[in-house]
């Protein structure tokens, strides 16, 4: 059985909560969070590792214990402290913690001062408003778990993209072993660079259908087998996620490919285009009459049509025909555009590496600089810098760039913006910076005026670079902060500054509507990996998928400019 980081990192995040309720060392329960972080946006997989006897160890925040921890979960499956901790509680705590709202300190005042101890009781009690009242929660909290509660019961599962990339890679590994396997791609939502995916489809071209198809069912980690014909299967895997297969002839790959990645809007207006010019299109191919003109691939399938080839992320069916027919599609944006970083984390706040480690590993992928912005002191769970420590570390920067060739350290902060608008550090330093990063790390409801106010006014400061992850958002757990996002756009136009798109799965941040409104009003976007180890820029990945469903050129990117024009961007 092969154990994924998602789930090691679950594993870990669910005994940090346990131990919260339980009252454990606050270190303690933090070494399980920053564990848990680690694995989770780990590159190479934790199970790998073990296997090759590589030294987990060497990861940032791993020691002896929780290495022996990861190895023990890889092997067995689990973890003997979860279950003890799971035998030490009533077993209905799990449950309540996958509430999107409901942290370990309110589901401990939910059952000490209510006794709920199901979400049937928790919805009733927040439907009829008798938790507003309870420590901690209040109205708009009430609410919040409310909706949340009325969202889980309405919704299917759906999973984050980079977790649905941990899942699917070893099961193309497995596929791609079978010699008869002639073409292979990962279709639908996934191949849109959607943030979060519903369920997987693979595409396979091959001339023997049904060895594909045994070799489908039998890999390990299928918990359910739902379908199984002769040229497709449908399965469930163990963590929930459904993978259909579809095995075609190679004449018809590029056909099925473009049917099988959507969109359905994208789908429809494409086909309305064949029935125009008097063809019939399917999966199989297009057709004039009996005859297949197209159908191999992708672009044959588009050229058939009078068109160039539109990529997958932006088949949304959001302007990418006109464009097309227009000759004005974008050239979207790639990793290797990426000159730098402008938002990294090192262990002087809550980050894992020495600023020496993060700017060698910056060097190592390509860059040619790297932001340094580890937090304001406002933001006491990260440790946060104030004044004093902010300018050591500028010196320790200024001496670490005199010694290195080939990477250039800036000095930056990702400050606090108060519930004023105010900057969470004094001008005086923030004028020695080369960037400032300001973010909304709290008081995320308040009123959608006064929001949008506390955001305009922050970037109305004379030292205010850049907006780090603008809607405050965490996908599939925090809802958006409310706030109008097309006046902050057009606030940062107005100003000279920034928005970010944040990489973190869990962000996304802009989404790829607000990309696109950027873009249109002419404020670059700066796609950041919000490092916090060495291992966090692969995340880049991610950001990048995101900024191309948002039409990002790399002229629209503002990390995509060498060191000399963007000193000159940033003034």
């Amino acid at each position: 059985m092969f154990v994924h980081n998602a789930e090691i990192a679950a594993i870990f995040n669910q005994i940090a909560d346990l131990l919260e309720i339980k009252g454990d060392s606050p270190f303690r329960i933090r070494a399980y969070r920053n564990a848990a972080r680690t694995i989770d946006t780990l590159g190479s997989g934790v199970q790998t590792m073990v296997e090759q006897k590589q030294s987990l160890e060497d990861l940032p925040g791993i020691g002896a214990d929780l290495a022996g921890k990861m190895v023990e979960i890889v092997t067995t499956g689990t973890c003997a402290l979860r279950e003890q901790l799971r035998h030490e509680m009533p077993p209905f705590i799990h449950e309540l913690l996958t509430v999107p709202g409901l942290g370990p300190k309110r589901v401990k005042t939910l059952y000490q001062e209510r006794n709920i101890q199901t979400l049937d009781q928790l919805y009733g009690a927040a439907r009829d408003g008798e938790i507003s009242h309870l420590p901690g929660f209040g109205r708009r909290v009430e609410q919040r778990i409310l909706d949340a509660l009325q969202a889980q019961r309405s919704k299917s599962t759906r999973f984050r993209i980079s977790t649905a990339v941990q899942l699917v890679e070893p099961l193309i590994k497995h596929l791609q072993a079978v010699k008869e396997v002639k073409r292979i791609e990962v279709a639908g939502s996934f191949r849109r660079r959607q943030e979060t995916v519903g369920d997987i489809d693979i595409l396979v071209s091959s001339p023997h259908p049904e060895k594909v198809v045994q070799r489908f069912v039998g890999f390990e980690d299928i918990a359910q087998i739902r379908e199984q014909g002769t040229t497709r299967a449908s399965v469930v895997l163990r963590q929930g996620l459904q993978v259909d297969l579809r095995v075609v002839a190679d004449v018809s790959f590029g056909s099925a490919l473009h049917y099988f990645t959507g969109s359905r809007a994208h789908n429809i207006a494409l086909r309305a285009l064949a029935q125009e010019r008097k063809l019939k299109m399917n999966e199989y191919g297009i057709f004039s009459g009996t005859r297949r003109i197209a159908g191999a691939t992708e672009e044959s399938v588009f050229k058939a049509l009078g068109l160039p080839y539109i990529e997958p992320e932006l088949r949304e069916n959001r302007g990418e025909f006109a464009a097309a027919r227009a000759g004005q599609l974008p050239v979207l944006v790639e990793l290797s555009d990426l000159k730098g970083d402008l938002h990294a984390h090192t262990k002087a706040t809550d980050g894992r590496n020495s600023l020496r480690e993060m700017a060698l590993e910056a060097k190592r992928r390509g860059f040619s600089y790297l932001g340094i912005t580890d937090h304001s002191h406002r933001l006491t769970v990260a440790h946060g810098l104030d004044a004093e420590q902010l300018s050591r570390q500028m010196d320790d920067i200024d001496r670490l760039n005199a010694e290195l060739e080939g990477i250039t350290l800036l000095k930056g902060i990702e400050v606090d913006i108060n519930e004023d608008g105010t900057l969470d550090m004094p001008d005086s330093i923030l004028s020695q910076l080369d960037l400032v990063v300001g973010a909304v790390h709290g008081k995320f409801d308040v009123p959608r005026e006064r929001q949008t106010e506390r955001i305009l006014r922050a970037m109305d400061h004379p030292h205010f670079t850049l907006l780090a992850h603008p809607s405050g958002r965490m996908i599939l757990e925090r809802e958006p902060i409310d706030v109008d996002m097309p006046r902050i756009i057009r606030h940062a136009k107005q100003r000279g500054c920034f928005l970010e798109l944040n990489a973190q799965p869990a962000r996304l941040d802009l989404n790829d509507t607000y990309c696109m409104m950027a873009k249109d009003e002419g404020v670059m976007v700066s796609v950041n990996s919000d490092a916090h180890s060495v291992f966090d820029f692969d995340n880049l990945r991610f950001g990048i998928g995101q900024a191309r469903r948002g039409w990002l050129e790399k002229g629209d990117v503002l990390n995509a400019r060498g060191i000399r024009q963007l000193r000159a961007l940033l003034g």
